[in-house]
């Protein structure tokens, strides 16, 4: 009897290694209907992700491509109105949206590459 085939793990969003510490980096995921634009940030070993949506009007964060942070790096910031966002949880600090946040995505690390997390809730 043949043996069954071994699914194929989801490719990684991106390897930890492309993404700067303290940076952000754009990605473009899926294709038509289901594309996502997501941005995942960096803090030492551990990683964020959002949606690339500013709450206020939609827009994309990045002023350039993979230019999500502000000038003191501590915040992602929207190139639109200048909206400033909490790293480790999306939530607008400063900004036509404040108190609302980014959405989130989940992921995980896993040997090196930032995968997306379907096991998540």
């Amino acid at each position: 009897m043949p043996e069954a085939a071994t699914p194929l793990a989801p490719s990684p969003l991106c390897r930890l290694d492309d993404i700067p510490d303290g940076q952000a980096k754009g990605i473009n995921w899926g294709s038509g209907a289901d594309r996502q634009e997501i941005l995942v940030t960096r803090r030492g070993g551990a990683v964020f992700a959002y949606h690339n949506r500013c709450p206020h009007v939609g827009t994309t964060l990045d002023w350039m491509p993979d230019q999500f942070m502000s000038a003191d790096g501590q915040h992602l910031q929207c190139a639109t109105h200048g909206a400033l966002f909490r790293v480790e949880d999306g939530l607008c600090l400063r900004g036509p949206c404040a108190g609302r946040g980014l959405t989130p995505v989940a992921v995980r690390i896993e040997d090196g590459a930032v995968h997306l997390d379907a096991t998540a809730t």
